[in-house]
């Protein structure tokens, strides 16, 4: 690369320079990654709509590049929509299993982690010329860098999947079953949830994620961050619209309303049986929690905060665009984000304390049955993330032809031979996986705690040479990454130890 074409990413550390940019953005997506413009020897359609090339090499400085276009304000909601996500769903679960103190800490303490890693990773993007979270990779440690950096990103989608299509599995029944004034499950196949999620499947996102692109979809990140607005609202108002003692004698009574609150058992087990228990020690607050269970709460909460691979493309779109500027968009996003998740999981576990399922939104169908808003609010949240799963698949197919197929062309064979796989191997996790929670814990402990420790922290300490390895910038990263690889490895060895546990005692 000559010094000319190096000269255009140099960007001073305080105020960037615009000199770099992209195309206008037409579109919003949940990730919301842009292709720029590109010279006519790229033919590959989902590189040209969706996701920067990978394999960038001269081509990146080849073309002609534009200012960003995306305003302040638009650029923090379209940040906003990237955090947000299912993992607001089990912050409820995480903090009846952490008590009230120390999940605003561990909450606090994420949010401040996370924001730090945004910090370092546009640092990385100045100094090492890319806009490209794999191309970093590839510059820092070479094809094993590319390959942990596609890696985890891919694993966090697929997470991200997951955790969609679960709610397809458990929400759809109900809302079918109350359509249809069916009071209990008969055994009819249209109320298995398994059933419902491959129907879904194949009827509705599998013809989605065949698409060359997905550029009509673009509005979509916006209804469904709506959605989880109105998700938020309906936990507040409940609140005092639900009694205590009540949710547990009547949650009692309909636990037997799906298999998979098998682990309310637990729970039970956990916080003592409600026919010890006085209904003033059921519905107490615990602000100290200490059980098999708190080992989730870090992964839920990394899982709920993880954002980084959206930084860079973000960053990439903003008007006037400078890494100031787009800390105070970070700043902006995550602390709006940061309420919005303090709200739902305080009046979540207010409402339902230590009887709280791993799914928030589930806990309310078993309490209530056919509630009209309720209702309102699961079609919602199951339009949007029906309609987010293609969206999500796409930067999926894109990063393993990437790392497979970057000199091919596009071949439509290979093109839903990957969709197909990609979809029938979530379905598979969806269907044998017994809880939402142990998706949020798994991807939280493994690719979420990459994305915002290890690989941001890494990337700076090999490509930013002006600082020395004894400088406190550099100390600070090492630091964090040390951080991250305990969260990672002490997160993964007590979940897999809580499996085992459960496996043995007859749980899940």
């Amino acid at each position: 690369m000559s010094r000319a074409e190096v000269s255009k990413f140099n960007i001073s550390p305080d105020e960037d320079s615009s000199s770099y940019s992209s195309n206008s953005n037409d579109f919003n997506y949940p990730y919301p990654t842009k292709a720029p413009a590109r010279s006519c020897v790229d033919r590959d359609p989902e590189n040209q709509n969706f996701l920067l090339e990978s394999n960038l090499g001269k081509k990146k400085y080849d073309i002609e590049y534009h200012p960003g276009t995306t305003s302040f304000g638009m650029s923090a909601f379209n940040l906003s929509n990237v955090i947000m996500g299912s993992g607001i769903l089990g912050l409820s679960y995480a903090m009846a299993n952490t008590g009230i103190i120390l999940f605003v800490i561990l909450l606090v303490v994420v949010t401040i982690f996370s924001l730090y890693s945004v910090h370092l990773l546009l640092k990385t993007a100045n100094e090492g010329g890319s806009l490209l979270y794999e191309q970093l990779g590839m510059k820092a440690f070479g094809l094993a860098g590319k390959i942990a950096a596609s890696g985890s990103i891919t694993m966090q989608n697929i997470g991200a999947m997951s955790s969609y299509l679960y709610i397809v599995k458990y929400e759809l029944p109900l809302v079918i079953k109350s359509f249809m004034n069916i009071e209990e499950n008969t055994g009819e196949w249209y109320l298995n949830g398994d059933y419902l999620v491959v129907l879904v499947s194949i009827v509705f996102i599998l013809p989605l994620s065949l698409l060359k692109n997905l550029g009509y979809l673009g509005y979509t990140s916006g209804l469904s961050l709506l959605c989880m607005v109105f998700f938020l609202i309906v936990v507040i108002c409940k609140k005092s619209q639900i009694l205590c003692p009540l949710v547990l004698e009547y949650d009692m009574m309909n636990s037997t309303l799906n298999g998979t609150l098998a682990h309310l058992a637990t729970a039970a087990r956990l916080h003592g049986t409600a026919q010890n228990m006085t209904s003033d020690e059921m519905c107490r607050p615990k602000y100290f929690v200490f059980n098999s269970q708190t080992v989730y709460a870090v992964p839920i909460l990394t899982f709920s905060f993880v954002c980084h691979p959206a930084i860079l493309p973000i960053y990439e779109e903003l008007k006037g665009r400078s890494r100031r500027r787009m800390m105070n968009v970070s700043n902006v996003s995550f602390f709006a984000m940061f309420l919005m998740y303090l709200l739902a999981a305080l009046f979540g576990y207010l409402t339902f304390y230590g009887n709280v399922e791993a799914e928030l939104l589930h806990t309310y169908s078993a309490v209530l049955g056919a509630d009209v808003i309720i209702l309102i609010v699961r079609l919602a949240v199951l339009m949007a993330v029906t309609l987010t799963v293609p969206v999500v698949i796409f930067p999926i197919r894109t990063s393993i032809t990437q790392l497979f197929c970057a000199e091919k062309e596009f071949s439509w064979l290979r093109h839903s031979l990957i969709t197909v796989f990609v979809l029938a191997f979530t379905n598979i996790l969806v269907i044998f996986v017994p809880s939402i929670r142990d998706i949020f814990g798994f991807i939280g402990a493994s690719a979420a705690a990459m994305l915002i420790f290890i690989l941001p922290s890494a990337f700076y300490i090999k490509l930013v040479k002006k600082e020395p390895l004894k400088s406190v910038q550099k100390i600070g990263a090492i630091l964090f990454l040390v951080s991250g690889m305990f969260v990672m490895i002490g997160s993964m060895t007590l979940i897999i130890l809580d499996w085992i546990h459960n496996y043995a005692s007859g749980g899940h």
